[in-house]
């Protein structure tokens, strides 16, 4: 009778130890999982996150020498429009030049909403995603320094978003003389925004003598600026440029500098529609945010922005009190990230608390 307790009681036991055994093997199997789990999760964050590259390609620098193109500061078959014009179907002032108030908002943003807006890019505090899809490129140093190269259309509305980004990015590197008001195509969208040169408004795509308009005016000691914009009606819809057309306008000019960086796009196969930019070692295949304006309960149109004039717009960026401006600004830090971790000698932003964070990031 007692022997066969004890069995009894030595199963139990058994029993108990196999359980207890079995409870600790699931326990350290979920310990294992979850630290497993988190540093996928960890990886694929940062794999996706904004500013970081998917490849270890790298390429050498491609160094060129030769004069940087100024447009011409007017066009006569493209006017500055006086007249006002409805939302949605404006040319009002388009062509127009910046005057110097509206000139500095861009050339003399104060580097303390840089800092902010990088702070709110890094703890996630921004009220939309800033980022893209990053990968390496061939460096354009034309006449010893490095290049932001870029492509885009004046009919799109995100190359429209997005140029007031590149511009507050390029004024800490440097300065424009000249800026002008534009808008995407009435077919898309009609938003405010700037043009880095005149714009042939009136174009049909490839039918004038040159579809790709290129230059700008655009000054600095730390960097280039090489802009290559397509031209065609903005009462039309968006006509992205075509980069067969891009290489023979490049080309035709017998610029070294330009038909360096209509190649380099064209070889890194990797241009999927405007806007396209290389900072520096990167390039970047699309818009860096899709910031559009403020959400409001007033809005009569799901695109705020659409809504602003050029004004109201510089009026956000030089005093940014709403999300808009604080993203415009975070775009930029992006923009500024990749150029600044592309330099050998940085200019001060680079060094901008946040802004340095984000750089070695890149």
């Amino acid at each position: 009778m007692k022997s066969n307790r004890r069995s009894a009681q030595g199963s139990d036991l058994g029993r108990i130890k196999m359980v207890s055994y079995a409870s600790l093997a699931v326990g350290v199997a979920s310990i294992l999982f979850v630290a497993v789990l988190a540093s996928q999760l960890n990886a694929f964050y940062h794999q996706g996150a904004p500013g970081t590259t998917t490849t270890t390609t790298s390429y050498k620098a491609t160094s060129v020498s030769g004069m940087l193109i100024t447009p011409p500061l007017m066009l006569v078959n493209a006017p500055v429009v006086t007249a006002d014009q409805p939302f949605g179907s404006r040319l009002t002032n388009i062509n127009a030049a910046l005057n110097s108030t509206e000139l500095s908002v861009i050339n003399g943003a104060p580097q303390a909403y840089f800092v902010t807006a990088a702070q709110m890019y890094l703890n996630k505090s921004l009220s939309i995603a800033v980022g893209a899809n990053v990968f390496p490129a061939p460096m354009l140093v034309a006449n010893g320094k490095p290049s932001v190269v870029y492509l885009g259309a004046i009919s799109c509305i995100y190359c429209g978003e997005n140029r007031w980004a590149m511009a507050l990015a390029l004024g800490q590197f440097g300065s424009f003389q000249y800026l002008f008001e534009g808008y995407s195509s009435f077919g898309d969208a009609d938003v405010p925004t700037l043009y880095w040169g005149p714009a042939d408004y009136n174009s049909s795509q490839y039918s004038a003598a040159q579809s790709i308009s290129f230059g700008n005016f655009y000054t600095s000691s730390y960097v280039n600026f090489v802009s290559m914009e397509g031209q065609s009606q903005i009462t039309g819809g968006f006509i992205p440029p075509n980069l067969s057309y891009l290489q023979q306008d490049a080309t035709a000019l017998a610029n070294p500098i330009y038909s360096t960086a209509a190649n380099t796009i064209i070889n890194l196969n990797n241009y999927n529609g405007t806007p396209y930019t290389i900072w520096g070692k990167f390039s970047v295949p699309g818009a860096d945010a899709q910031n559009f304006g403020d959400a409001s309960a007033n809005s009569t149109t799901s695109i705020p922005m659409a809504s602003l004039t050029h004004e109201q717009v510089l009026a956000l960026l030089a005093n940014p009190h709403t999300p808009f401006g604080w993203n415009e600004y975070a775009a930029a830090d992006f923009y500024i990230s990749l150029l600044c971790a592309s330099m050998s000698s940085p200019a001060p932003v680079c060094s901008l608390p946040g802004v340095s964070t984000m750089v070695s990031q890149a």
